[in-house]
Parts: C-alpha cells; sequence; structure tokens
C-alpha cells in the first residue's frame, strides 16, 4: 500500500515519511479538537453526537493537516492535494447537478477532462522533448503545442519540424528584460511548461504568469548538484568526483531560483567503480526517458 501511495504521489521514500506523518498528525489534530468541542456543547453521546462530531472532525481537518504541513516542511504537497480535491469535489457536484436536469449532451461536455497544451523549453539536442511528443502524439486530453528553444541550429527544432509542432526561437533581452515571452504562449493557448534541457534560468514574469505550472528535469538527485552552472556532463563529472555510490533524475517545479523549486519525483541509478561521466550520463538518461513522459502525465490528470 506505501509503494502504491509513493508512487501515485510520485515521492521520494523520506518525503513520503513526511507527508504520511502529516496525514497522521492532521488527523489526530482534528480529532482531538472535535472530542473538544462536542465536549462543551454538553450533548449526551447519542447519535445526534456522532453525527455532529463527524461534521466537526471533517470541517476541521482541512484546516488542522495544512496547519501541521508548514513546521513538517510540506505545505506546498498539501496545499496542491487540498485544491485538487476541492476541485473534484466541485466536479462532481457539477455532474450531478447536470444529470439532475437530464441534460445528456451537457455530461459529457462536463466529464471530458480539458485538454492540455504543453510547451516544451529545449536548448539542445532534444531526446526529451522527442519522448514527451511521443508520448503525447494523439494524447486524449495532453499536446504539445509548442517548442520553445533559445539556439538556432538546435537538434530540438528538427525534432519539432518533424513531429508537426511549432517552434518559437526567443532572444536572450526579451526573455529576461522583456515580458519573457508570456504573451506569445498565451497567444498560443499554452497552459504548462516543461523544461527539457533548457539551460536559462525562467525569469520572474514567466514564473507569475504559469505560477505552479513549470516543471523541470534536472539530471541529478537534487538538493544536491544542483545550482547554477550545473547541467549536463558537468554534473557527471561532479557526482563522480565526490565518490557516490548512485546518481538519478529529479523532477522538480520551477520557482525563481536554480534547482529549488518543489521536488515531484526522483529515480535512482547505481554508480560502479567503472563508470565514467559518460556511461553515467547514459544511465541518467535512461532514466529520464522512461520516468519523465509517465510522470508529467501522471501530474497533469491530477490537475
Amino acid at each position: 500500500m506505501f509503494q502504491r501511495l509513493k508512487e501515485k504521489w510520485h515521492l521520494s521514500w523520506p518525503r513520503f515519511i513526511l507527508v504520511f506523518s502529516t496525514f497522521a498528525l492532521g488527523g489526530s489534530l482534528c480529532g482531538y479538537l472535535g472530542r473538544m468541542v462536542m465536549g462543551l456543547s454538553g450533548l449526551e453521546k447519542n447519535v445526534l453526537y456522532y453525527i455532529l462530531y463527524i461534521i466537526l472532525v471533517t470541517l476541521f481537518w482541512p484546516f488542522c493537516v495544512i496547519t501541521i504541513s508548514i513546521p513538517m516542511g510540506q505545505f506546498p504537497f498539501f496545499r496542491n492535494y487540498l485544491r485538487r480535491m476541492w476541485g473534484r469535489m466541485v466536479k462532481k457536484g457539477r455532474e450531478s447537478g447536470l444529470r439532475h436536469e437530464g441534460s445528456e449532451n451537457q455530461l459529457q461536455t462536463t466529464n471530458h477532462k480539458h485538454r492540455t497544451t504543453l510547451a516544451i523549453f529545449a536548448s539542445g539536442a532534444g531526446s526529451n522533448a522527442q519522448k514527451l511528443m511521443e508520448k503525447f502524439t494523439n494524447h486524449p486530453f495532453i499536446q504539445v503545442g509548442l517548442v520553445v528553444c533559445n539556439k538556432p541550429g538546435a537538434g530540438v527544432i528538427d525534432i519539432a519540424s518533424h513531429h508537426q509542432v511549432p517552434v518559437l526561437l526567443i532572444e536572450k533581452e526579451r526573455f529576461f528584460r522583456g515580458d519573457g515571452y508570456v504573451e506569445e504562449l498565451q497567444r498560443q493557448k499554452i497552459d504548462f511548461i516543461v523544461l527539457a534541457g533548457f539551460l536559462w534560468k525562467i525569469p520572474e514574469a514567466l514564473i507569475r504568469a504559469y505560477p505552479h505550472k513549470i516543471i523541470n528535469i534536472h539530471p541529478a538527485l537534487l538538493p544536491n548538484y544542483g545550482g547554477k552552472g550545473m547541467y549536463g556532463m558537468r554534473v557527471h563529472e561532479a557526482v563522480l568526483a565526490a565518490g557516490e555510490t548512485q546518481s538519478g533524475i529529479t523532477i522538480h517545479y520551477v520557482n525563481e531560483h536554480f534547482d529549488e523549486g518543489e521536488p515531484i519525483f526522483q529515480a535512482t541509478c547505481p554508480i560502479t567503480p567503472q563508470d565514467t561521466p559518460e556511461s553515467l550520463a547514459q544511465k541518467v538518461h535512461a532514466l529520464e526517458h522512461r520516468h519523465f513522459p509517465e510522470v508529467v502525465e501522471k501530474l497533469l490528470s491530477e490537475v
């Protein structure tokens, strides 16, 4: 059961333990508050008492877990968890209302998941971008609508052309000191941004326009071996120089700092004494190609 929950939430084991502990402590707290309030009510423990107690615990629970999540360092996870839960409740309520009205056409429209349009940001050969495009070709609710590249002649441009995906070539001045191409992305109806080997830092204008809707994949186990200048072969060289016995990938949300956004998913690979930066890069690429499209799909299916 724990393994399935860990995979569903895309958490490492240390984060899963913190999240699970937050659920447990939050549940205990709301139960304690419910008993305390019912004790002050003076009601006898009859059917009405337990009905009111259940209602109180249900109302207290979101506030309790979000409060406990702050000192546990898991506030972003529970903020998004409660947001998704509320969204599902609203959706079910709307579907119930449509069924009550007996409108089959409206019900089918409601049940049809919103089609999410991705923009893939890439700077190089584009192997991860290619895997994403292959995954989401003819996908029922995800499509790649744009490739954004900062290097004319990069391999990802040919890949985008092969998949008939439009390409937006960007220049540094407008990206960092202008509008971050937000207007262009909105004109293309982009809902979500995936960084797949994009080497420029994301400007604040873009982060504000797409809050919690930009993710990145990093070729190491963050928070180690991240930050400015840590990309590509430099990462693998640093990992081997430090004598690590394993490396891997981290998929994370993007904030205003290099590689410091909330982690979403990690996968590991062993390092042997015979490994070189090149052989380690191959192992990490295999993890990226295997997991990145699946994690993006899973993440967007829960939005």
